[in-house]
């Protein structure tokens, strides 16, 4: 945990400047890969769900590692309560 700033469930920013090498992008259906954008290197993993998880991390390879997973929002609590306590 030492390793991420914050967990949230927004939904994430995106726009068309982004270089993706390598990943898959298509529109409505899944963005993949690692992104490089004016916020840094990133790693997405998004289909259709709008249940975003967004990590971000500090001191690692990735700045921010963006996903679609099931009830992210329990997930992204329980990762700021670890990261309080550590």
């Amino acid at each position: 945990m030492t390793h991420i700033k914050t967990a949230t469930n927004e939904e994430p920013a995106s726009n068309w400047k982004e270089i993706r090498a390598p990943g898959a992008f298509i529109p409505g259906l899944i963005k993949s890969g690692t992104y490089y954008t004016d916020r840094g290197r990133e790693f997405w993993y998004v289909t259709r769900s709008t249940d975003y998880l967004i990590l971000e991390l500090k001191d690692e390879y990735y700045k921010r590692i963006i996903l679609t997973i099931d009830d992210s929002e329990a997930l992204a609590r329980q990762i700021q309560a670890a990261i309080a306590t550590s």
